[in-house]
């Protein structure tokens, strides 16, 4: 009988603590908080610290006041022109660095899932044995996105060319009602959209995932056969789906409180680091932005890495999860969770001991000749 989401949480809770802590290896955890970043497996709350503080400086508090940044008012055309260029350049790069990472996080994804099921973490080995299964997941990964703009503009161009087709536009003043409506129309198909997003990102995360590493198939496929496992209880997959949201929420909580220590070490010294720069009259220039940039790159690098560090019980205790319940519907993933123990020889029965064989035949002695008589 398939086991439910609920009977599956502890199973996964002891899977986390034998990988983790049974023995502990610094290695292996360290691993794992490269591969949940690169996985994109993060349960930790963004922590929103306030950035709009006004340093007062004892000579220059009034330039401070009136220009947030010194040099900002000399602008002239020729460093508008090199602010632009700069601007453009890390767009365009920030876009290449996106695919990039889509297709770094595709490979991990099924390292993170062959890491967790096995319980050991080799992320070389893992990168050459997963990366075709990787590229499949990455042209998934393409063909969802582009449905997710392509659904999203229909539902809110649709409703918005209507609205356009009526007048609604034109005479604002006229329509104040129909255009609340409206509003909350749209707003409710974009929640709709998320909500889907989100769902079918999860199915993939950790369903598709499976199918695809050890039946050896393309995402078509590999919806297809996750569709057929699905249709005869469709409850409980949506009793899987609503009880790993609960439990994100709270590892969210729970790992983003953990996760103040390290943003600590981070943020404190970095702006201190930014108070002393603007204390010693330092101006945006191109110059100080691009290395504002590139130390603030390292320094979030730095912090996320740490971050997914502290959230390692987290990385492991998802995947698992998924894993033991679909493991119930899945015999490939059953067998391998689940090894059959190994079959020991019967022991061979002993044999009485064979019979000593007869000695060997040997006639009787012939009796004496007797003596001739006379």
């Amino acid at each position: 009988m398939p086991v439910s989401a609920v009977d599956c949480v502890q199973p996964a809770i002891q899977h986390t603590r034998d990988q983790l802590f049974h023995p502990f290896r610094f290695g292996q955890w360290s691993r794992l908080a490269l591969v949940g970043i690169l996985a994109a497996e993060l349960h930790s709350a963004s922590c929103n610290f306030p950035t709009n503080f006004n340093w007062p400086h004892p000579r220059r508090g009034q330039e401070f006041a009136a220009t947030p940044f010194p040099g900002l008012d000399k602008f002239d055309p020729a460093r508008i022109a090199e602010f632009a260029g700069l601007i453009i350049a890390s767009v365009v790069l920030l876009v290449i660095l996106g695919f990039v990472f889509l297709y770094i996080s595709s490979v991990f994804r099924f390292i993170l899932f062959d890491s967790v099921l096995t319980r050991r973490c080799s992320i070389g080995v893992g990168w050459q044995r997963w990366r075709r299964a990787g590229r499949r997941y990455f042209l998934w990964q393409i063909v969802l996105l582009i449905g997710q703009f392509l659904f999203l503009g229909v539902l809110i161009g649709v409703p918005l060319a209507i609205a356009a087709a009526l007048g609604w536009f034109k005479n604002a003043e006229q329509h104040i009602a129909r255009s609340v409506l409206g509003i909350l129309f749209l707003i409710l198909i974009g929640l709709f959209w998320v909500l889907a997003s989100v769902m079918v990102q999860m199915l993939a995360k950790d369903f598709l995932v499976p199918i695809m590493a050890l039946d050896d198939v393309d995402f078509a496929d590999g919806w297809s056969r996750l569709i057929a496992i699905i249709r005869p209880e469709p409850g409980k997959f949506a009793v899987y789906l609503l009880l790993k949201f609960a439990l994100g929420i709270a590892a969210a909580i729970i790992f983003g409180i953990l996760a103040i220590i390290p943003a600590l070490v981070i943020i404190v010294p970095a702006g201190l680091v930014a108070i002393a720069a603007y204390t010693a009259g330092i101006t945006w220039t191109v110059a100080t932005v691009s290395l504002a940039v590139i130390c603030g790159t390292v320094l979030l690098i730095l912090l996320i890495y740490l971050i997914s560090f502290v959230n390692v019980p987290a990385t492991v205790f998802f995947p698992a999860f998924a894993i033991h319940f679909f493991a119930a519907r899945y015999p490939r993933l059953d067998a391998i969770l689940h090894p059959a123990p190994p079959v020991t020889p019967m022991p061979v029965a002993e044999l009485p001991p064979a019979p000593e064989s007869p000695p060997p035949f040997e006639p009787p002695p012939l009796p004496p000749t007797p003596e001739p008589i006379g």
